[in-house]
C-alpha cells in the first residue's frame, strides 16, 4: 500500500466517522509565534483545544504537513543517519474538540488498524500502553476491543516527576492535559529491543504507530489537576512510519515516496540506491526545501529564511560528496512531484518555480562550495589535534556562506569537533568591524549640503518623506533602479540612525530595503540599503517605515540598559562608569569599569533589582533642557556621546535619570523580563555583561529549561536529583579512569617484556624502534619508561596510530646523551611520516599525519643510530 493510498484511506475512514476533513495547514503557524514551523498535527488547533478560538466542526481529521529543522524541535543533525528521522514529515490525525472521548477513540484507532477494509495489520503483532492510573483506557482495551491482559501495558511517572510519564501528554507547564494512549508494532526478535516499560525499550524492534492523547485536566500553577469541562482527544500517526510498516520496510526511505527520490538521486551520481547515507539526506532536504518554499518561506540570513538555506546547502553539500559538482538538486523537484503530486498537486503546478528558485540558491551557492571545501580539507590535513580552529570556521562562514552547523555535519563524518569559543571570538570581531563599516566609510567625503533630516521617530514608526538626495557608491545620483545599492537621505524620517550604542533602523521606504540607518554628518540621517523593485529618484514622494518587531525589541534593550547601568552602580559601587555599550533587537552589551569579575550572587541582585524596576511598571519620559541644568538636576551622562547645548533627558521614575538620544518603551513594565546571559572581562578593569529582554529572554529560559529537561531524562532523574545524580556518575567515572589506569599500567608492563626481547644491538648499543598502536599520552611516556629501565642502556622509539594521526616517542638512557639526541632522533622519525617535535636530549616526542609511512620510519631508526656512533 502506497503512501497516497494511506493518506487516503485515513482521511476516508474518519469521514465515515463524521469528521471533517481539514486541509494542511501552513508550515508556518499562523498562531503560535513561538513556533518557528508547524511540527505536529496538533499545532493549527492549538488555540481551540486552549479554548482560544472555535471551529464550525467538533470533530476533524488531517495530514498535516511537519517540519523539524529548528528551535526547540529540531532533526536536521540526525537526518540521514537514522531510519526515522526526517525534516519534513506528515501526520495523520483525527481531533475531537468536547465532542467524543475515549470509548470511540479507542475502538477507532483499533478498527482502522487492523481491519481488512482499512490497513489490515495483524492484530497479534501490536502492542498497546496506557497511563497507569487510566483504568478507563485499560478497560476499554481488554473488554471492548478484546487486546489481551498481557498485551497491555500501563505506563507509570517515569520521567522523574507526578504526570512525567511516555504516557501522560501535556501542552505545558499549565494547560490542557491528560492520559495518553499508544499502539507498538512487533518488529520480529531478529530486531534488538524490548517492549514499552522494559529496560530495552529504546530498541528498533517495538515501534509506536499510533498516539491518542486524552485532554481531560486542567493543570494549574500549584500542581492541581482539574477535569476540563470539554474534553478532547489528539491523534497523531506519523505516515511515513505506518508506510514503512505496511510496505515491510524497517526503514522510512525505503517507502515509495522516497524510493522514487533516492533512485533519481542514485541514478544522477552514478551509484546504486542507497549506497550511502547523502542520498538519504538529499531526498530528505528536497522534500523539506519544496514544501517550505510553497508556503512562502524563501532562503535568507535570518529566522525561517536561514533555517531553509541550511537545509539546502546541507543537500548540496552531500550532492558534492557523490560527485554531484554540477547544479542538480533543482532536478528533484520532477520525481518528487511524481511521488507526492496526489495529494499535493501544487508540487507539480508550481514545478516550474520550485525548480527556477532552487537552481538560485543552488548557482549561489555552488560558486563557493568548492573552494570553501578545499580549504576546509586543507585545514583538517594539518590538524594536530581533532578539533577545527574556530577562525576555519569563521572563514568558512563568512567568506563561503557555510552555515556553522553545516561544518559541524562535515567534521561529525571525520570525527572532528569544531572550537566553537574561538568561532565566537571571530565573530564578535566581525561585528565590530561591521559596525565600523556601516558608519558609511565615505561618508565624510558625500557632497550633500541640505537641510539636517527632521527625526519623528519618537512619535511613530510610519511617516511620508520627500527623497532629498541619492548616493551610489559613495557619489550622488539623480536615481536608483531595481537591485542597486545606495543610500537615501529624506527631508524627514521615523528611522532611528545609530547613536548612544543604538543600532540604526531597518525597514522599507517605499520599494527600497533599508538595512541600517547611520548619521552621514551632523543630523543628516543616511538610509543605507537595495531597491527591490522599480527605480527611485530625488524629488520622490515616499513612504518611510520602520520595521516594528525590530524597534520594539530594540527600545526594550535600551530601556533595560539604563536600568542595568543603575543596578551595577547600586550593587558594585559608584565607581561603575560606562565604558561602551551596543543595544541592538537581540540583546543588549554594556561595558563599564570595574577591577574584578562579578560573582553569581552580584549577578542575581543585579538582575533582581532591574526586575524590580520593570515589575514596577512606571512611566518613561523624556524632557529636553539645557545641558548643565541637566547635570545638575542629576542626570547622568554616558560614556562616548556628545552633548550640544540641549539634551534629551530620559527618567525612569526613582530609578534611572540619564541623558540619552535613544528610542524607549513608554512604561518599564513593557520591558517584560530581564536576564542577564554572560559577563566577562575585555580589557583589564574592564567588564563586559550581555543581556536579553522580552521574548529573546523567554526563550531563553525555554531553552534552559528543555536542557535541564533532557539531561534529566538523559541520567533518569528529576530534576530535584540532578546535581546528585551527576556527581554520583562523575564519582563512577572517576574510579573507572583510575581502575582503567591500573589495567593499562599492568598491560603496558607485559608489553614492555615483549618488546625488550625485540631489542637489536647496533654496534654496542641496544635498540628498539616499534609500533603501538593504542597506545597514547602518558601511556607512551610510561611504555618508553619501563623500557629504558629494562634495557638499562639503550635507545627506545615508539609510533603509535590513531585514525589518521601519528604518534611519536624517543628516549635515550642517560649514558648515551652525549652519542645520540633523542630530540634529533625524532625530528629525523617525524619528517617521514609528515610531521615534526622535538625535546630533552632524554626524552623527545613528535606528531605526524601520514600513517602508511610509519613502519618504514620506525626501520629507519636502526640506521640512523648506527650513523651516529
Amino acid at each position: 500500500m502506497n503512501s497516497n493510498d494511506v493518506r487516503a484511506r485515513f482521511l476516508a475512514f474518519f469521514e465515515s466517522k463524521q469528521h471533517t476533513l481539514v486541509p494542511s495547514a501552513p508550515l508556518v503557524p499562523g498562531n503560535d509565534p513561538t513556533l518557528l514551523f508547524t511540527n505536529a498535527g496538533m499545532v493549527p488547533f492549538k488555540d481551540v483545544f486552549t479554548g482560544q478560538d472555535t471551529r464550525p466542526y467538533t470533530r476533524a481529521a488531517s495530514s498535516q504537513k511537519c517540519v523539524r529543522a529548528g528551535g526547540k524541535h529540531n532533526d536536521l543533525e540526525n537526518v540521514g543517519y537514522t531510519a526515522r528521522h526526517h525534516t519534513f514529515f506528515e501526520m495523520l490525525g483525527n481531533f475531537s474538540f468536547g465532542d467524543y472521548f475515549k470509548a470511540d477513540a479507542i475502538p477507532w484507532a483499533w478498527e482502522f488498524i487492523t481491519s481488512r477494509d482499512w490497513l489490515g495489520i495483524d492484530p497479534s503483532r501490536l502492542l498497546v500502553t496506557v497511563y497507569h492510573t487510566d483504568d478507563e483506557a485499560y478497560g476499554l482495551w481488554k473488554d471492548t476491543v478484546g487486546v489481551p491482559a498481557e498485551r497491555i501495558v500501563r505506563i507509570g511517572d517515569n520521567k522523574g516527576a507526578p504526570y512525567a510519564s511516555d504516557n501522560f501528554w501535556t501542552m505545558g507547564e499549565t494547560g490542557p492535559c491528560g492520559p495518553c494512549t499508544e499502539i507498538f508494532y512487533d518488529h520480529g526478535d531478529h530486531i534488538p529491543g524490548g517492549p514499552p516499560g522494559s529496560p530495552d525499550e529504546d530498541g528498533d524492534r517495538w515501534i509506536e504507530i499510533w498516539n491518542v492523547v486524552f485532554m481531560q485536566f486542567e493543570r494549574h500553577a500549584d500542581g492541581r489537576m482539574t477535569p476540563l469541562p470539554a474534553p478532547s482527544v489528539d491523534t497523531g500517526m506519523g505516515l511515513e512510519r505506518i508506510s514503512a510498516l505496511l510496505q515491510g520496510t524497517h526503514d522510512n526511505y525505503r517507502i515509495d515516496s522516497f524510493r522514487l527520490l533516492i533512485e533519481a538521486i542514485a541514478a544522477r551520481a552514478g551509484q546504486a540506491p542507497y549506497a550511502s547515507a547523502s542520498q538519504k539526506v538529499i531526498a530528505d532536504h528536497i522534500r523539506a526545501t519544496s514544501f517550505l518554499l510553497l508556503d512562502g518561506v524563501l532562503p535568507g540570513n535570518e529566522g525561517r529564511g536561514y533555517v531553509l538555506r541550511r537545509i539546502m546547502r546541507r543537500a548540496i553539500r552531500h550532492g558534492y560528496k557523490l560527485g554531484l559538482n554540477e547544479p542538480f538538486f533543482h532536478a528533484l523537484v520532477a520525481p518528487l512531484g511524481e511521488a507526492m503530486g496526489a495529494g499535493y498537486p501544487e508540487l507539480v503546478e508550481k514545478r516550474a518555480w520550485l525548480e527556477q528558485t532552487i537552481r538560485a540558491e543552488e548557482d549561489a551557492f555552488a560558486t563557493t562550495l568548492d573552494k570553501g571545501m578545499k580549504l576546509l580539507d586543507e585545514a583538517i590535513a594539518g590538524l594536530a589535534s581533532g578539533v577545527i580552529p574556530g577562525a576555519v570556521v569563521f572563514k568558512l562562514y563568512d567568506t563561503y556562506g557555510f552555515p556553522v552547523d553545516l561544518t559541524a555535519d562535515i567534521a561529525r563524518e571525520r570525527a572532528l569537533t569544531l572550537d566553537l569559543d574561538g568561532y565566537e571570538r571571530e565573530m564578535a570581531a566581525q561585528r565590530e568591524r561591521a559596525r565600523a563599516a556601516s558608519s558609511f566609510k565615505a561618508g565624510a567625503s558625500l557632497r550633500y549640503e541640505g537641510d539636517a533630516t527632521c527625526f519623528v521617530g519618537y512619535e511613530s514608526l510610519r511617516a511620508d518623506a520627500t527623497v532629498v538626495a541619492l548616493f551610489r557608491d559613495g557619489e550622488p545620483v539623480p536615481s536608483l533602479q531595481a537591485g542597486e545599492q545606495g543610500i537615501v537621505v529624506l527631508d524627514r524620517t521615523p528611522f532611528y540612525a545609530e547613536s548612544g550604542g543604538q543600532v540604526g533602523d531597518a525597514g522599507r521606504i517605499g520599494t527600497f530595503v533599508v538595512d541600517d540607518t547611520q548619521k552621514i554628518k551632523g543630523s543628516v540621517f543616511g538610509h543605507s540599503g537595495r531597491l527591490a523593485e522599480g527605480g527611485l529618484a530625488v524629488g520622490d514622494a515616499v513612504t518611510a517605515e520602520v520595521t516594528d518587531s525590530l524597534r520594539r525589541a530594540t527600545m526594550r534593550n535600551h530601556s533595560a540598559t539604563h536600568l542595568l547601568h543603575r543596578a551595577l552602580r547600586d550593587v558594585l559601587g559608584e565607581h561603575v562608569a560606562q565604558k561602551g555599550s551596543l543595544v541592538d533587537a537581540q540583546r543588549t552589551r554594556f561595558d563599564f569599569s570595574h577591577p574584578s569579575a562579578v560573582t553569581v550572587e552580584e549577578i542575581i541582585e543585579i538582575e533582581n533589582r532591574v526586575n524590580r524596576a520593570v515589575l514596577a511598571n512606571v512611566e518613561v519620559g523624556a524632557r529636553v533642557m539645557g545641558y548643565d541644568d541637566a547635570i545638575a538636576s542629576g542626570a547622568m551622562a554616558l560614556f562616548g556621546e556628545k552633548y550640544g547645548d540641549e539634551v534629551r533627558v530620559l527618567q525612569m521614575g526613582d530609578f534611572s535619570t540619564e541623558l540619552c538620544g535613544g528610542t524607549h518603551v513608554g512604561r518599564t513594565g513593557d520591558i517584560g523580563l530581564f536576564k542577564i546571559v554572560s559577563e566577562s572581562g575585555v580589557a583589564s578593569g574592564i567588564r563586559r555583561v550581555e543581556a536579553i529582554t522580552g521574548e529573546n529572554a523567554l526563550a531563553h529560559l525555554r531553552g534552559l529549561d528543555d536542557t535541564l529537561r533532557a539531561a534529566a531524562d538523559r541520567l533518569r532523574s528529576g530534576r530535584e536529583d540532578l546535581i546528585e545524580k551527576i556527581e554520583a556518575q562523575l564519582e563512577r567515572a572517576k574510579a573507572l579512569e583510575k581502575e582503567l589506569a591500573a589495567l593499562k599500567g599492568k598491560l603496558a608492563g607485559a608489553a614492555s617484556g615483549d618488546l625488550v626481547s625485540q631489542a637489536r644491538m647496533v654496534g654496542d648499543v641496544r635498540v628498539i624502534a616499534a609500533r603501538v598502536d593504542g597506545v597514547a599520552g602518558n601511556d607512551l611516556r610510561d611504555l618508553q619508561d619501563q623500557l629504558k629501565n629494562k634495557l638499562g642502556s639503550g635507545v627506545v622509539v615508539l609510533g603509535a596510530a590513531d585514525g589518521d594521526k601519528v604518534s611519536l616517542i624517543a628516549g635515550v638512557t642517560q649514558d648515551l646523551t652525549r652519542r645520540i639526541k633523542a630530540g634529533d632522533l625524532i625530528k629525523h622519525v617525524a619528517t617521514q611520516v609528515g610531521g615534526k617535535g622535538g625535546g630533552r636530549p632524554d626524552m623527545a616526542q613528535a606528531g605526524g599525519t601520514d600513517v602508511a609511512a610509519l613502519p618504514a620510519a620506525l626501520e629507519s631508526v636502526y640506521a640512523y643510530v648506527e650513523g651516529t656512533l
